[in-house]
C-alpha cells in the first residue's frame, strides 16, 4: 500500500524517534519524471500536502508562502503554479482552481465534492504520465513551467495539511481495547458493555496536532504518589511513562452537513477525503491518575503527530479488502451503523524506535489498518448521528491499531504489558 515516508515522530525528552512506515508496493503508471523503484510517491499515490520552498530575497534565504502541492518520486509539484497556467480549468465543480490551490491549507480543496477530488487527481496523473493514451503533455513540454512548478522534495518545508477545526480520537481496535481492559480490569471484564455496540471516542485537542518531525516536549502533570494506593494523592513532575500509539487518521471533506442532520454510511464514504499516519503521544502515568471518571485529558493533549502528506481515499481503492473481523454479528450493530460492505484497506503498518544511543532504528511492531473493528465510515457516521456538524478539515483518528499477537501490539503499554515484559529495541 503506497503511502509516503513520514520521517520521524520525535520526543525531545527522550532523545529518540519513532518511525511508522508502509512497505507494500503496487504497480503504477510510468511518468516522464524519474521515480525510484522504492518510492512511495508513484502515480498510484498522488498525495496532497502543504509545502513552502526556499526563495532568494535580496540575497537572504527565505521561504515562499505555504501552498498546495503533490509529490511524485523525489519531487514536489506546486499545484498553485499549475493552476495559474490554466492546467486545472474545465474540472466540473472547481470554479476557481487558483484560489483553491493558493491556500495555506487543503480545507478549501477538501470542501469540494468528491467528483472534484477525483477530477484533480486524474488531471495530475494525466499531466505527469508518460506519452501514452490519456496523458497530457502541457506540463512535460513546457520547460519554463516545469522549472517553476517542480522542485526537489528535499527542499520542501512541510506544514500541517489542514486547519484542523476539530479532532476526535476513536478506540476502534478490538484487540487494543481487550488488551488494555485485561491489564486494568481483568480478562473477564476486558471490554466495556458498550464497546461492541458503538465506536467509542473522545474529543482531542486540535491546537496541538503537529506535522511529523515537530519536536514534542515531555509533559509535566499530576502523578499518583503511590502506584498501588490512589488515596495517598499525587505529586507534580515530568511524565516517566511517555508512550506512542500507532494510529491512522482521516480528514473529513465535502460540504458540512446541516446542524441536526445525520449521515448515512454511503454519505460518509463520500465525505472521507484521505488518510494520514498518526502518533497519539500518551503520558501513561498522568493518564492513570486523571482518567476517572471522564477519560484522558492532559495525558493526551500535549502533542499529536501526523504525517504531512494526505493519501486520498481514491488512491487506496485498489487496496480495499475485508476487515480482520470479517463480520459484525455478535451483536449486529444498530441499523445506522450497518455497513453493507464492512470493508477496510490493506495498510501495512510498522513502528520503529531509535534511541539516542542506537546506531539505527529497531522495529517493535507490525500491524494493519484492517485490524480495526469499527471502520472509518462507521466512525464518521456515529460522530454525526446526534446531528453534529462535520466540517472539511475535521480530523478523526482510529485509536491504537493492534493485531492479535504481541508483534502487532500498537503501543508500548501493550508491548511491555504494563511494564512487566522487556521490549527489545535493537542494537546499541
Amino acid at each position: 500500500m503506497p503511502m509516503p515516508n513520514q520521517g520521524s515522530e520525535e520526543s525531545s525528552s527522550n532523545g529518540g524517534a519513532a518511525k511508522t512506515k508502509k512497505m507494500k508496493k503496487t504497480k503504477s503508471k510510468s511518468s516522464w519524471l524519474p521515480i525510484p523503484p522504492e518510492s512511495d510517491f508513484s502515480l498510484s499515490n498522488v498525495p496532497f500536502g502543504i509545502c513552502s520552498f526556499p526563495i532568494d530575497v535580496s540575497s537572504s534565504p527565505a521561504l515562499s508562502s505555504p501552498r498546495c502541492c503533490t509529490a511524485i518520486g523525489e519531487y514536489a509539484v506546486d499545484l498553485y503554479i499549475l493552476s495559474e497556467a490554466g492546467l486545472f480549468h474545465g474540472i466540473n465543480g472547481l470554479d476557481s482552481p487558483t484560489h483553491a490551490f493558493s491556500q495555506a491549507s487543503l480545507n478549501e480543496f477538501m470542501g469540494k465534492d468528491k467528483e472534484v477530488w477525483v477530477g484533480v487527481r486524474d488531471r495530475i496523473i494525466s499531466l505527469l504520465s508518460q506519452d501514452d493514451e490519456g496523458s497530457d503533455p502541457a506540463l512535460r513540454d513546457n520547460s519554463p513551467l516545469r522549472s517553476a512548478s517542480i522542485r526537489p522534495l528535499s527542499s520542501a518545508t512541510m506544514h500541517l495539511p489542514a486547519d484542523i477545526g476539530d479532532y476526535t480520537d476513536f478506540y476502534s481496535s478490538r484487540e487494543h481495547a481487550t488488551n488494555v481492559g485485561t491489564m486494568f480490569r481483568g480478562k473477564d471484564n476486558a471490554l466495556q458493555p458498550n464497546w461492541l455496540h458503538l465506536p467509542v471516542g473522545y474529543h482531542g485537542r486540535a491546537s496541538t496536532v503537529y506535522a511529523s518531525g515537530t519536536p514534542i516536549r515531555r509533559p509535566c502533570g499530576q502523578l499518583q504518589l503511590d502506584k498501588d494506593d490512589p488515596k495517598k494523592g499525587s505529586v507534580f513532575g515530568p511524565s516517566k511513562l511517555l508512550d506512542f500509539e500507532l494510529e491512522v487518521a482521516f480528514f473529513v471533506g465535502g460540504k458540512p452537513n446541516p446542524p441536526g442532520t445525520r449521515l448515512s454510511v454511503a454519505q460518509a464514504k463520500e465525505r472521507i477525503f484521505g488518510f494520514v499516519l498518526m502518533n497519539d503521544w500518551s503520558a501513561r502515568d498522568i493518564q492513570k491518575w486523571e482518567y476517572v471518571p471522564l477519560g484522558p485529558f492532559g495525558s493526551k493533549n500535549f502533542g499529536t503527530s501526523i504525517s504531512p502528506w494526505v493519501v486520498t481515499s481514491m488512491a487506496l481503492e485498489e487496496h480495499r479488502t475485508t476487515t480482520s473481523a470479517g463480520t459484525q454479528s455478535e451483536p449486529v450493530p444498530l441499523e445506522y451503523l450497518q455497513d453493507p460492505t464492512y470493508d477496510s484497506y490493506d495498510m501495512h503498518l510498522e513502528v520503529s524506535i531509535q534511541g539516542s544511543n542506537m546506531a539505527k532504528a529497531g522495529r517493535v511492531c507490525r500491524s494493519n489498518f484492517r485490524n480495526l473493528y469499527w471502520n472509518a465510515p462507521q466512525q464518521l457516521v456515529h460522530h454525526a448521528v446526534t446531528g453534529c456538524v462535520m466540517n472539511p478539515g475535521d480530523l478523526l483518528a482510529s485509536g491504537t491499531i493492534s493485531g492479535g499477537d504481541q508483534t502487532a501490539f500498537g503501543s508500548m503499554l501493550e508491548l511491555s504489558w504494563r511494564g512487566s515484559r522487556e521490549v527489545k529495541l535493537g542494537d546499541t
